[in-house]
Order: structure tokens, then sequence, then C-alpha cells
């Protein structure tokens, strides 16, 4: 078995250089460092975790929390910061909540009981407020995900939610809609709130007041209010174009005009917020405000790894990923209305 006393014969250095080349502590010349590195590397020397934890205070472990582990938006932040955490030496241990605050009440309590050196966290919403102090009272550093949570500090990596939900309804006022329903998640969910502050700025920009009737809010997660969409869908001023506020919400959303007869884009359009990635690269139907999932991940550990190593700026940051509109085939310009340019 290697140690580092046989490391540091052959590098000819002392046990305590060899010790702060494998924690990454002290002050050693690159020279030095380069070469006790190629020693341990010729030698496949494997570090004793349990020691290296003692030394540091800390375990190399990070928690990541996710609302919905089946939206492709998350699956994609989860390989983002998956392979962040790899590349600068974490593990990552996985938890996912289902938008439910007890289950992601137990995923804290066990964080709480486990020795992890930091959490990425994505909110279910506002009462996430509980978990993340408790966090904060134990010193455990965490950075926030897609999601904002009022009364509490930290570091941020959240999407421009009111600007990709205005440039959907750009794109459908421009396209002759007027009568524009939207689907959203829970007001108790910042994105939520964002997102539908975005469509009614868009709606004031065409000269169209927000009507309250073609407002439908729910959960992100496994759309199938059908008597919600009976009410829209049979108004005597029905909507000609559905905005979802999640790729979620819109496959419901589909599943349920379609169970109707209703054909996408021929009789209503129907766009939302976040792509579907694979399903899109095969089959480039939805239009959307796609945001920049795999970055959420990886900027947001990156972000975490350096508040845990003590490299982040001190006060906490913000950081705020554009949306991108992507124009395909689910939503069409009303009959008698011209095409928008661009399109």
């Amino acid at each position: 078995m290697i140690t580092i006393y046989d490391i540091a014969k052959k590098a000819n250095v002392s046990a305590m250089t060899v010790s702060k080349v494998i924690n990454q502590t002290g002050r050693i010349s690159t020279a030095t460092r380069e070469r006790v590195q190629q020693v341990i590397d010729e030698l496949g020397y494997i570090p004793n975790s349990n020691a290296r934890s003692l030394v540091l205070q800390r375990t190399q472990m990070l928690s990541l929390l996710i609302t919905d582990i089946t939206n492709p938006f998350y699956t994609t932040l989860a390989r983002g910061a998956e392979d962040a955490a790899n590349a600068r030496g974490y593990r990552l241990l996985f938890g996912n909540s289902d938008e439910d605050y007890n289950k992601e009440k137990n995923y804290v309590e066990t964080i709480l009981s486990t020795r992890v050196d930091g959490v990425l966290f994505a909110p279910a919403g506002d009462r996430s407020l509980d978990h993340l102090q408790q966090l904060h009272e134990r010193n455990i550093p965490f950075v926030i995900l897609d999601r904002t949570v009022p009364g509490i500090t930290s570091d941020v990596i959240a999407g421009d939610s009111r600007q990709g939900a205005l440039l959907l309804i750009r794109y459908l006022t421009e396209l002759g809609h007027r009568r524009i329903a939207l689907v959203n998640g829970s007001s108790e969910v910042s994105t939520a709130r964002l997102r539908e502050e975005g469509y009614a700025e868009g709606l004031r920009e065409a000269g169209v007041k927000v009507d309250p009737k073609l407002v439908l809010r729910t959960g992100y997660r496994d759309f199938s209010d059908e008597a919600g969409m009976e009410q829209l869908l049979t108004q005597p001023d029905k909507p000609t174009a559905i905005f979802a506020a999640n790729n979620m919400l819109a496959i419901g959303v589909i599943r349920l005009l379609r169970k109707r007869g209703l054909r996408v884009p021929e009789d209503i359009s129907v766009v939302c917020f976040d792509d579907l990635d694979l399903a899109s690269a095969f089959d480039p139907f939805l239009t959307v405000a796609a945001q920049p999932a795999y970055d959420f991940g990886a900027k947001g550990m990156h972000m975490l790894i350096d508040r845990i190593e003590g490299t982040a700026p001190t006060d906490p940051q913000m950081v705020i990923l554009p949306s991108e509109l992507r124009i395909r085939a689910s939503a069409t310009t009303l009959i008698g209305q011209s095409k928008p340019l661009g399109s």
C-alpha cells in the first residue's frame, strides 16, 4: 500500500509537503507541487477520503435538491451540476421534492444529519424559507436555483422568467392573437409570478387588458385540470392561443386539447416556457422560451464550491440567465392577419 512517506521519499520532499499538495493547503512552489503530483500519479496513490475530510473539515460531498426529476429542464440542470462537481473533485447526492414541501422538509432533515459541504437548492416555493433558514443556522452553504424565496439572502442562479414570457406573448400578438389564455403554476412560486407579469406586460403592449377568466393557476406538475380547461374553452369569446408557463403544463394542455378533438396549431395555438430537449431535437414542434438548463446547474455548482472554498465574493451573488425564443410549429397566424416579420 502506497503511503505519503513513499511519495515524499521519491519526490525528495517532506511528508508534510506531500500532505499539503494532497489537501491543497499551505504555500508551496508550483515546481514542487507539480513534482509531488507527478509522483502521486506514477505511484497510483489514492488519498484516504476520511483523513482528508478531517484535515479540511470537508467531505467533498454536495447535495442537489430539485423539484421535479421528470421535467427535462431539471434533468439537464442536474447533468450540468454533476459535471461541474466532478470537475472540481466533489461528489453529488441527488434529491427530488416533487414540488412537495413535506418531501422537501424530509430531504433537508437528511442533509442536516449528513456531512455535506453545501447544497444546490431548487425550492418548491415561498414556504421553503423555513428549510433554507435551517441550512443557514447550521452554516451549510447553499445556492438557490431557478426560483427565489422572499426573506432569505443567498447566492442565486435564476432565469429571466418575466422577459421570456414577454417574448412569447409578443410573438402571439404579432400573429394576431388577442384572446390568450395563461395556464400557470402556483402563485407561491416566484417563477409563476414573474411569468404572469411578463404575460400581462405583453398583453398591455398590444393594447389588451388581462381577462381574469383566461388565467388558470395550478401546479407545475402533471397538469390534468379538465374542469379548468373546460371553463377556458367554453367561454363565449374563447381563447385562440394558450401560454403554458412550463413544458410539463404544455404537455398536459395539448393532451387535453386533443382529447376534446382540438388540433394544435390549426384550431388553437400553444406556446410554453422551457424546452423539451431531446424530444425537440427529433420532432421540433413547440414554440418555447428556452432556458440554458445545463448552465443553471454548472454555474450554480461552481458558485457553491467557490463559496465553500472561500474564493467567492463576500456579498451574495445573483446571476440571471436569459431566455431564447425558439419559433416552431405550435403557433400560427390568425386568419386575416399577416405573418410577423422574421417568423
